[in-house]
């Protein structure tokens, strides 16, 4: 019974195993499960991501919270090491220990370049060991930042292309665009070489003459450098400005005999090769005097009315200035001032010179349009007392020689009164005399007698 109850024990192993044992497929995936679980407080061991400038300094630290005198060390991305504690096995200079002690390993790295980026591995020799990484960013700022403009020299109205080149950075860089104080909105391109980026910006400008000496500006934004900028200055050609400036008189009044005195300036890029004088739709009258820019007309009549224009060019163009003139009348004389008395007979006129004036106001004589302004700018009140006096005059003046006509009017009717009436008797006489005379002058003899002899007959008859 013994050897069968063996072979049934063997017979028992080989036909499924003892109760209480598993599987081999399953432990080796319950060994692989419990060594990706962390023990031994995975948390302790902590470090920080770098971002450095290509060319300058990187420090990396690898930090212990709960220090259990476990020994820190730090491997490069091929994962090899730099620092085992405080000895550096790795032949490379530029890593340099800045501190290290139970609880912190930090290292620098000078000089840093783009083959330096990647993954840096610290390490914890505790059971099981603890690993955390920190990853290093190396930027490149933009390399050549140059504007390229299409035309050195523009002309007023032209467009014209800028572009602005920012080569090997690394990120890709943002070019902005500024005119003065303005921003202006370009069109960019990136090309990626390898692991750097040359982006070009492209600004489509039309020019005007205020853009002449101005600043166009290529900006950069990239996180490695801080206001990178270059900018090229517009030169711009244009027209000339041409302005009319009175000289004589100041106070832009021309009168009839005064003199008058214009100046053309003129201001353009390139300056002005030639500037003339003309009048439009008339010729230039032959006393008018033209000197270079300026113009001259020593005695003004109302002739020279008309319009004046200054003309300049240069090789951009023709531009031009109009002054329009018109010639008022001369100032009128102002009399001296007198004193009128007026007696009871209007034919009686008494002029003295007084030195007291008569009190005469509110009486204000018109002048015309041209006196106005004139007339306008004397404050004197004694100027005021001559108008006023020599209205006077006139009124007065004015009543005599009314009388004076209306009485010759009243002596003509009465002399012609007069004389019609005796014309009139001398022919009644005449004709009675007629008849009977053998003469003119027997007629007149008898017309006078048959007068007589005819009132006696009246009286007789009566």
């Amino acid at each position: 019974m013994a050897s069968r109850t063996e072979p049934s024990g063997c017979s028992g192993r080989g036909g499924g195993g003892a109760p209480g044992i598993l599987p081999l497929p399953l432990l080796l995936l319950l060994l692989a499960a419990a060594a990706l679980i962390p023990r031994g407080g995975g948390q302790n061991l902590v470090t920080e991501d770098v971002t450095v400038v290509e060319g300058e300094v990187a420090t990396i630290s690898c930090r212990v919270k709960n220090s259990d005198d476990s020994v820190i060390q730090l491997l490069n991305p091929n994962r090899q090491t730099i620092y085992f504690k405080d000895f550096r096995p790795l032949k490379d200079s530029r890593f340099q220990l800045v501190n290290f002690s139970n609880s912190e390993l930090r290292v620098s790295l000078t000089n840093v370049s783009i083959s330096d980026e990647g993954r840096y591995f610290c390490q914890l020799y505790t059971d099981p060991p603890q690993e955390i990484y920190t990853t290093m960013t190396v930027l490149v700022p933009p390399r050549n930042l140059m504007i390229d403009i299409q035309k050195d020299i523009a002309t007023e109205g032209e467009e014209i292309e800028l572009n602005c080149t920012a080569m090997a950075s690394r990120p890709a860089t943002t070019i902005r665009w500024f005119k003065g104080n303005k921003e202006l909105l370009g069109k960019s391109e990136v090309e990626q070489w390898s692991d750097m980026f040359t982006v070009t910006s492209q600004l489509l400008l039309t020019v005007g003459r205020e853009d002449d000496g101005v600043p166009v500006i290529c900006l950069v934004d990239h996180p490695a450098v801080k206001d990178l900028q270059t900018q090229r200055y517009l030169e711009v050609m244009y027209k000339p400005q041409v302005r009319v400036l009175q000289n004589y008189p100041l106070q832009g009044l021309t009168r009839e005999g005064e003199p008058l005195e214009l100046t053309c300036t003129a201001f353009g890029k390139p300056q002005p090769t030639e500037v003339k004088w003309l009048r439009v739709d008339d010729e230039m009258p032959q006393h008018v005097v033209v000197s270079g820019s300026n113009l001259l007309i020593n005695n003004l009549n109302k002739t020279d009315n008309g319009t004046y224009r200054c003309e300049a060019s240069n090789a951009v163009g023709k531009s031009s200035a109009d002054y329009m003139l018109f010639v008022y009348d001369p100032p009128t004389t102002i009399p001296p001032p007198t004193t009128t008395t007026t007696t009871t007979t209007p034919t009686t006129i008494t002029d003295t010179t007084a030195t007291t004036e008569p009190a005469v106001h509110g009486f204000t004589q018109l002048p015309n349009s041209a006196e106005e302004l004139d007339y306008g700018d004397l404050s004197d009140s004694r100027a005021g007392d001559e108008g006023s006096i020599r209205a006077v005059d006139h009124a007065v003046i004015g009543g005599v020689v009314a009388v004076v006509v209306f009485a010759m009017l009243c002596l003509l009717i009465i002399l012609g009164r007069y004389f019609a009436r005796h014309k009139g008797t001398y022919f009644t006489h005449e004709a009675k005399g007629a008849d009977d005379a053998a003469d003119a002058d027997t007629a007149i003899i008898n017309a006078e007698g048959g007068q007589n002899n005819s009132e006696e007959k009246k009286e007789y008859f009566i």
